[in-house]
């Protein structure tokens, strides 16, 4: 679902307390557990991301993808730069208890129309996991 013509969003309720979703989403040693194409980062940030650090992620096991950490709001939201593509990770408490996590790209016109058709569902299965797997720990 899009919620703005640039931005792609993509998130799912959680009843879990919004510290552990947090740290599922911040901790790259931990993002295997609910993204099982990431096998973790280096120089990025340990335990958690950090603004400013530049690394790559570990796509399979083997790939490494150069990123850049370019924002962090602790235990709210983080974003990253992959290629020409930024991406939002944020954890937002509900009313009530639980929250919403949830995913937001960006990126150039064609591409982007690109990333909806393909990333996209992917990553609404992986918000949607996400939450699920925060609510078991």
């Amino acid at each position: 679902m899009a919620r703005t013509p640039d931005v792609l969003t993509y998130e799912s309720s959680s009843r879990s307390d919004p510290a552990t979703a947090w740290a599922l989403v911040a901790r790259p040693a931990r993002w295997p557990e609910w993204a099982p194409h990431l096998r973790g980062a280096w120089g990025l940030g340990d335990p958690e991301v950090r603004e400013g650090a530049r690394g790559a992620a570990r796509l399979l096991g083997v790939v490494p993808v150069p990123a850049t950490i370019t924002r962090t709001v602790p235990g709210r939201l983080w974003t990253w730069r992959v290629g020409p593509v930024e991406l939002d990770h944020r954890v937002e408490p509900r009313a009530g208890g639980g929250c919403v996590v949830g995913v937001d790209m960006r990126a150039p016109a064609p591409l982007e129309a690109v990333l909806r058709g393909t990333y996209g569902p992917v990553v609404a299965l992986l918000v949607a996991h996400l939450a699920r797997v925060a609510e078991r720990s």
